[in-house]
């Protein structure tokens, strides 16, 4: 097992082949149906005022996680979105996650969010402790979605 001293957080701005691998790596270990990411796609996700991705590179230069933080304002204070929360399913348990959600926060903070919400599948167990054990706590609410397909 891996230090979690060993990783660090990064923002990246441009779409290099190099992250476009590693995310097409890490996005069907998210879901089996997402899709991969091209870089003119990844680029205007990284260019977006209010998307902010994080990636876990290890001190090797391998990239084993990642998340993105959303934030807007609303007319209540500005907000956070965790989501495409991913870590290397042979990483997990390391501590990857933590340090990404852990610093997505931070960040959140120095941006003068006033909360932070994410969903998480009831599947994942493992997920649910890392973010009760970071402060988040679960919602009394419901989730809805509406699909909104292209015509």
């Amino acid at each position: 097992m891996e230090a979690v001293s060993d990783w660090h957080v990064e923002q990246p701005t441009q779409a290099t082949q190099e992250l476009v691998v590693a995310i097409n790596r890490l996005l069907p270990q998210l879901s089996s149906r997402a899709s991969l990411v091209t870089s003119e796609g990844l680029q205007e996700v990284l260019s977006a005022p209010s998307s902010h991705l994080y990636v876990a590179r290890h001190s090797s230069g391998v990239i084993g996680g990642m998340l993105t933080l959303v934030v807007f304002p609303i007319l209540t204070g500005w907000r956070a979105w965790v989501e495409d929360v991913v870590v290397d399913s042979e990483l997990r348990g390391e501590g990857v996650g933590r340090l990404l959600t852990e610093h997505a926060i931070a960040q959140a903070r120095n941006l003068g969010v006033a909360t932070v919400d994410l969903t998480s599948r009831s599947t994942r167990v493992a997920a649910h402790g890392l973010y009760e054990s970071v402060g988040f706590v679960v919602r009394d609410t419901s989730v809805y979605r509406f699909v909104v397909e292209a015509m």
